[in-house]
């Protein structure tokens, strides 16, 4: 039995970050549930062949597309002449982000600026202009924003981080009151700790990664697929009364002491 609440025949998802890790997965996840998908990355070459992957994989249409998320002109002129190539996304994922760790007192001002523009700002800079769009066409849309389990949590050495992700989930509050009017729909997916590229210094440490397990409730690392159901939901008409929500994936972390 298949059900038309899930399925994304004939939409279109923009992913930022998708030539590799998290996003990359999210990507191939929207277009296995029948999206077609912008890939968005920063190298024209890896960003190029993780969207032959993703269409060589799935058979939707894939589109290739490189800029600076953290640059806010460029993102209006890139998304810009992206909705006149290919259609205004029907989806937006922002899932752009970076990492750095260093103790609160020892944290350089250039990587706080960086962070927060990468992780946070970003999320704005790209917001505006699709949600504008979604909004003129008349026709709805989803936005979902890769917050974090540091949105509701801390940790040494990470405080501007949670500092960003603690914003996305905000602003994802306020675009979902802003944009509700053009039956735009915009929540947050907070994952909780996925082996990844970016954490590759903590799995890859004995002592946090026993730490992880026995903090977590299900007792082990997340794997990405298992982002993919939350997105296509966020992402499909079964999701069209929910908005303004951070959905934490994150294996009960957040749910205990």
């Amino acid at each position: 039995m298949t059900t038309p609440l899930f399925d994304l025949s004939g939409r279109l998802a923009l992913v930022t970050g998708s030539a590799r890790g998290l996003g990359h997965a999210l990507a191939l996840g929207l277009a296995q549930a029948g999206a077609d998908v912008v890939v968005h990355g920063r190298d024209e070459t890896a960003t190029a062949e993780a969207a032959a992957r993703i269409a060589t994989g799935t058979g939707v249409t894939t589109h290739p597309v490189c800029f600076d998320v953290t640059d806010a002109d460029a993102v209006r002129e890139q998304l810009g002449a992206l909705i006149e190539r290919v259609g205004v996304p029907d989806v937006l994922v922002n899932n752009a982000g970076m990492q750095h760790r260093a103790p609160f007192n020892e944290f350089p001002t250039g990587q706080w600026d960086r962070l927060i523009s990468t992780n946070l700002s970003s999320v704005f800079y790209v917001s505006q202009p699709v949600t504008a769009a979604m909004a003129e066409r008349g026709t709805g849309g989803k936005v979902i924003n890769i917050g974090s389990a540091m949105s509701a949590l801390a940790r040494q050495s990470i405080a501007p981080y949670t500092a960003s992700k603690g914003g996305v989930a905000m602003l994802t509050k306020g675009m979902a009151a802003d944009l509700a009017r053009f039956d735009i729909q915009v929540n947050a997916i907070s994952p909780g700790y996925f082996a990844s590229e970016m954490n590759k210094d903590l799995w890859s440490d004995p002592e946090f990664d026993g730490w992880l397990k026995a903090r977590t409730p299900a007792g082990r690392w997340g794997r990405f697929e298992e982002l993919v159901g939350a997105a296509v939901f966020l992402s499909s008409p079964a999701s069209s009364f929910v908005s303004g929500q951070n959905l934490h994936v994150d294996g009960g972390l957040t749910s205990v002491v």
